[in-house]
């Protein structure tokens, strides 16, 4: 299996070598931590071994390409000059004489250069091939076919990222192709899209350089789709083997779907050295990962989507936290016993928040020991209805009658809603209490006989219906019995009530909830938290400075 080597700065600045059996590594951080100054660092430590492609990059070129021998055109691409004198890269980065330069802010403009070597790099080998041929037939002996070319090899890539585009690098000119209704329409090069433009750029630099070369790219995602971005670096890459690519990037979603590679971040960087670390395998999806690395807050999963109720009201109490929203409540344990258990996150607290979702008291205690806590309420829709939060409502909208709204409110949630479905909602908690029952039973790595056993013994000792149908039953008849109101909402799972409660205060079905957003956001947010606080994990801390 193929090697390659590239080179970090340690603590005293000097270069550490390491080595990866894939020929892509990532540099990840956030902006300002120093990762352009990192790449600049690697391509000064050896100069004829790595071709940086910075992030400023002019995609302006001719109509026409110069034509130049492959030694003009592959020095100026590399050094900045046709005849290498000086073995610098200074002269690439500095193209007046006399104007200060900056290895990392410069403007690179150095698309005509790569087109020049790509032509140059075809002619040479046609002329290689064709001197071949005609020592072959001179000896009256068959030569080879015709080899992929290097613009064969570049439209070969291209047609892989833009299917319906085709590009011709012909008469020292590029042109753009594509079919519209069966006919075949074309455009100059120069009349190109920014994406369009920036793809030929980089399969160009890349497909031209010098073999076993290591190729920084510094923000290799600008001007390019996410649909297309890792498509495109990938084929290149297969396309270069001999070539180690190196990418420096910010662009999480990049670096986590480009999953073979190497992946480094850069934690800090205090203006002279780098606090660099790899990246281990993880539990955790690798997105969210390099997100909660990139993060210096304490670390928060929760249910719900992105732009779900839940995940807004989170976001607005738990201020002080990176709020990372799980979808499922499986996904929240997961993800939080993951983190706990990755060495390289350990520099972060992370907490677990779940429904009850007719969890028993042995189950909950379970879960608090890994971090997880559970809602003083079914389920997180339950937040909108408590009683605080129905009183503060009817504050802000400035309700004469607050105090009658409320108890309807509470009147229908109790008697039309949670006395209607009591029989269903016991045996949802059955259900739910004999799952998790069944879940704990001993049988990894175990025979049949030993599962049998295992699964017996649960049914035998622990799994009696009778005896569960009436711990689960007491507390759901009881919250009924006495219309205790706070008890109903820690066991009634049924997530459309906050759209019924909202026409009591004169609000459509959404119209409620999204208030309360709305003033989680405003001067009224702190009634709002006030409100909502008791019915969270108080283990969860919260810092939220109140006066």
């Amino acid at each position: 299996m193929d090697e390659y080597n590239y080179y970090l700065p340690n603590e005293k600045q000097e270069p550490i070598k390491y080595t990866t059996q894939n020929n892509s590594v990532i540099i990840i951080g956030a902006n300002g931590a120093g990762k352009s100054k990192l790449g600049a660092w690697m391509e000064k430590k050896s100069i004829n071994n790595i071709h940086r492609i910075g992030a400023q990059r002019s995609l302006v070129f001719n109509k026409y390409i110069s034509q130049k021998s492959y030694e003009q055109a592959i020095n100026l691409l590399q050094y900045g000059t046709e005849s290498n004198i000086n073995n610098s890269h200074d002269r690439r980065w500095n193209y007046h004489d006399g104007q200060k330069f900056n290895f990392t802010a410069s403007l690179l403009n150095d698309y005509e250069h790569a087109l020049s070597a790509l032509l140059a790099k075809k002619a040479k080998d046609q002329e290689s091939f064709i001197t071949e041929c005609r020592k072959h037939e001179s000896n009256k002996e068959p030569h080879d076919p015709v080899p992929q070319m290097v613009t064969d090899t570049l439209q070969k890539i291209w047609k892989s990222v833009f299917p319906q585009r085709d590009v011709s690098l012909y008469d020292a000119k590029v042109t753009a192709i594509f079919t519209n209704n069966g006919e075949k329409k074309e455009y100059n090069g120069i009349d190109m899209s920014d994406g369009e433009r920036v793809a030929l750029y980089l399969i160009a630099q890349a497909l031209c350089i010098p073999p076993n070369k290591t190729i920084i790219i510094d923000e290799p995602e600008i001007h390019l789709h996410n649909s297309i971005m890792n498509k495109l670096w990938t084929a290149i890459e297969n396309e270069r083997q001999d070539c180690l690519f190196i990418y420096i990037t910010h662009d999480i979603r990049f670096a986590a779907n480009h999953r073979q590679a190497k992946k480094i971040w850069v934690k800090n960087f205090d203006g002279e050295k780098w606090e660099l670390e790899h990246i281990n395998e993880s539990d955790l999806p690798e997105e969210l990962l390099l997100n909660i690395l990139g993060n210096r807050k304490p670390v928060l999963f929760v249910e719900g989507a992105a732009e779900s109720y839940d995940t807004k009201l989170y976001t607005e109490i738990y201020d002080d936290y990176y709020v990372v929203p799980c979808d499922g409540c499986s996904n929240v344990i997961n993800n939080t016993k993951a983190m706990k258990n990755n060495i390289q996150l350990h520099h972060l607290k992370c907490f677990g928040i779940i429904d009850h979702d007719y969890r028993s008291e042995h189950e909950i205690k379970k879960y608090e020991s890994e971090n997880i806590y559970v809602l003083k309420v079914a389920e997180v829709e339950n937040l909108f209805l408590v009683e605080e939060l129905l009183e503060t409502v009817g504050s802000l909208l400035s309700c004469n009658n607050t105090d009658e709204r409320v108890n309807k409110i509470k009147d229908y949630i109790i008697n039309e809603r949670f006395a209607n479905q009591i029989y269903s909602q016991i045996y949802n908690a059955i259900v739910a209490e004999i799952k998790y029952k069944l879940s704990t039973a001993e049988i990894s790595k175990k025979s049949e006989s030993d599962i049998k056993k295992s699964i017996d013994d649960l049914f035998n000792s622990t799994i009696n219906y009778e005896l569960i149908k009436t711990d689960r039953s007491e507390p759901f008849s009881n919250a009924l019995e006495n219309k205790d109101f706070k008890q109903v909402l820690y066991l009634f799972n049924q997530k459309s009530l906050p759209r019924c409660i909202a026409k009591f205060f004169d609000f459509d079905d959404d119209g409620y909830c999204d208030f309360i957003i709305r003033k989680l956001s405003s001067d009224s947010a702190e009634e709002i938290k006030k409100s909502i606080i008791p019915y969270l994990p108080k283990e969860i801390p919260l810092n939220l400075n109140w006066s």
